[in-house]
């Protein structure tokens, strides 16, 4: 029988100086699902395909309550769809759904942003080196704007980028990175309540048919319309997880130094696929998720008393060798033959995300890293000497030097190398 115990000491300190490696090395000290403490509050943590089935059931977890207030002053957004559960959630979910679940729609904004990547990496040559987390980031927003329907001067679109990512840099740490998503945040909700606000009195029309506009035209589940507070809030939503493909773009170039050999491959759209999930299975991205238990609950033989945070170890069940092979291998090829099971690869959450919490911007995360590495692997380029170690202590976490890139060279057929564009 598996080993449970309770670990009585708040784990806070703990997670801010071990990191992505706070949930699993606890997991595997317990050899089993535990009970401990996190920021004063009783929590569980759990682990695996049949925990992930468990914590996105409504009848078992709910997100109302459950996420802190510096997290909602930061990344999240504070009356957002990932604070609401049931009928609210359902109908707020559906706005999602429809801009990012739908083929059409992630194709613009894959054409969107694919157009920035060419236009911006035809300047590379004659400003190399750059570093390619900063210029994705810039990148994305300007394709993610155009796709939204939010109108950015061409001198704005450098502060909206370092804004979104600022969101995320800053969500999970005490500090000045911290500061700064809140101000990012503050700065970002004022921009687009303003932008609502223009919309609604007639002084300013949103694209039809454009996120901004579903947006704006939205009613929740009561038949009301979204405050303009609230409507800046979600479109952010929609602007911020896509910018944050950033992170994943610059784990792409990491792979593509250590793994050279890949980059003919990128050009077959399904081995594109195939290094997309790669990459986002094998380097860290968010370490866990969570809610709060909706009753008395039982998981397996452990005993969860209502209230209690509920913890998904992402990071350790993408690097859990009994899902995978050599989890600590970069190998693309695992999924080439089979995508991956919907609740076994979790780097932005588990469960369907049509009916749970779970992320629906996944499509956009793959399409968009399958078109941006193909691109990548399509130039030619030197990295010079810098510091790419990956911190685990850092969350979010990326490459030290944002992976700076030199003497670009921009061959005559490498867009014709892209895919989903």
């Amino acid at each position: 029988m598996t080993r449970r115990r309770f670990t009585p000491l708040d784990n806070t300190l703990v997670l801010l100086t071990r990191g992505y490696a706070w949930l699993p090395d606890l997991l595997r000290r317990t050899r089993g699902d535990v009970m401990t403490r996190v920021m004063g509050n009783r929590a569980t943590a759990l682990r695996g395909p049949e925990a992930v089935r468990f914590l996105y059931d409504e009848r078992h977890v709910l997100r109302h309550g459950a996420l802190p207030e510096p997290i909602q002053a930061t990344l999240l957004g504070k009356g957002g769809v990932h604070s609401l559960d049931g009928a609210a959630h359902r109908a707020r979910k559906a706005l999602f759904m429809s801009v990012l679940a739908d083929p059409e729609s992630v194709a613009r904004l894959v054409r969107h942003v694919g157009d920035a990547w060419d236009e911006t990496v035809a300047t590379w040559p004659g400003r190399s080196p750059v570093v390619l987390f900063d210029e994705a980031a810039e990148i994305i927003a300007r394709g993610a704007c155009r796709w939204a329907g939010v109108p950015v001067a061409e001198a704005g679109v450098k502060a909206v980028a370092e804004d979104m990512v600022a969101m995320v840099d800053g969500f999970a740490t005490p500090g000045p990175r911290h500061w700064r998503a809140r101000r990012a945040r503050k700065r970002r909700e004022r921009w687009l309540t303003r932008l609502f606000d223009d919309a609604r009195s007639g002084s300013v029309t949103l694209p039809a048919g454009s996120p901004a506009d579903l947006v704006e035209r939205h009613h929740d589940n009561e038949g009301q319309p979204l405050p303009s507070h609230v409507a800046a809030v979600e479109l952010i939503n929609l602007i911020r997880p896509t910018v944050a493909v950033a992170w994943f773009v610059a784990f792409a170039g990491h792979a593509l130094h250590r793994r050279p050999h890949l980059r003919q491959a990128l050009a077959d759209p399904a081995y594109a696929e195939a290094f997309a999930q790669e990459v986002r299975r094998f380097y860290p991205f968010a370490p866990f998720i969570g809610g709060r238990a909706a009753g008395d609950l039982t998981w397996r033989d452990l005993r969860i008393p209502e209230g209690t945070l509920v913890l998904l170890d992402l990071y350790g069940q993408n690097h859990d060798a009994g899902l995978w092979e050599d989890p600590y291998t970069f190998d693309p090829g695992r999924f080439v033959e089979s995508p991956p099971g919907r609740d076994d690869l979790v780097p932005q959450g588990g469960g369907d995300p049509h009916t749970g919490h779970r992320c629906p911007g996944e499509a956009v995360t793959v399409e968009l890293l399958k078109s941006l590495s193909a691109r990548l692997a399509g130039l030619e380029y030197t990295l010079p000497p810098q510091d790419l170690t990956i911190p685990l202590r850092r969350i979010p976490t990326r490459p030290r030097s944002g992976v700076v890139i030199d003497a670009v060279r921009v061959p005559a057929q490498s867009r014709s190398t892209t895919t989903g564009a």
